[in-house]
């Protein structure tokens, strides 16, 4: 069986070497880069399941990394953060990030993070067949398409798409959302659902005030509309 590979992003080679040594001791092969063009052709070369990408890099932050990667990359991607500060971890969740984690971390924690990350699901999903007028799911390819043009998502925005295309009009909550998506042995605020449900709505074009596909119910969670 393949290992899995870890790429540790980060310029301070002190947590490079303790995150290192963790993760290795638990069966996963561990490269490192200390600045964002090197992350970006590292995971382009070696292409990693997860990436540990520091959001204060010199140079190309960590913010510009994470976009960057998004754009050829579905890689699991857990954002550290020094500051801590709400701002941080919502621009590197918009920008597709998956996780965050703010430093100082316990190493052990972080581990516990990428195992959550790798337990995700990552199989064909059997959709409905009455979703909304224009919106096209292929749970076996995984292509997704509005009024017949492919729109890119994250494998994450797909896993949420298509969680939510089982049952049109049925409503999920957050917390399934998060245990269906992420995992049940994830931990995270509901806050992280919303952060991606906002960026598949704009992928998708969808107008949150006035939803084509999605629809918000408030202190619940999401619904995707039936076919009229």
């Amino acid at each position: 069986m393949r290992q899995p590979r870890v790429l540790v992003v980060d310029d301070e080679a002190p947590i490079v070497d303790l995150v290192r040594s963790y993760l290795e001791r638990e069966g996963y092969v561990v490269e490192a880069a200390t600045d964002g063009p090197a992350a970006v052709d590292s995971v382009r070369a070696s292409a990693p399941d997860v990436v540990v990408l520091d959001v204060m890099l010199p140079g190309v932050d960590g913010i510009e990394v994470c976009r960057q990667i998004r754009t050829f990359s579905d890689a699991y991607v857990l954002m550290l953060t020094a500051r801590g500060e709400e701002i941080d971890r919502i621009m590197g969740l918009t920008v597709g990030a998956d996780d965050y984690l703010v430093k100082p971390f316990s190493p052990r924690e972080l581990v516990a993070r990428v195992k959550a990350l790798l337990r995700r699901p990552r199989r064909p999903t059997e959709t409905s067949t009455s979703v909304p007028s224009g919106l096209e799911l292929d749970g076996a390819r995984r292509v997704v398409r509005v009024d017949g043009a492919p729109v890119e998502l994250t494998a994450l925005e797909f896993d949420l798409l298509a969680v939510l295309a089982r049952d049109p009009g049925v409503v999920v909550g957050r917390q399934a959302l998060l245990d269906r998506v992420w995992g049940s042995e994830f931990v995270a605020d509901d806050h992280l659902v919303d952060v991606h449900i906002g960026n598949l709505r704009r992928k998708l074009g969808d107008d949150p005030g006035q939803p084509r596909f999605i629809e918000t119910v408030r202190g619940v969670g999401y619904r995707l509309r039936e076919a009229p």
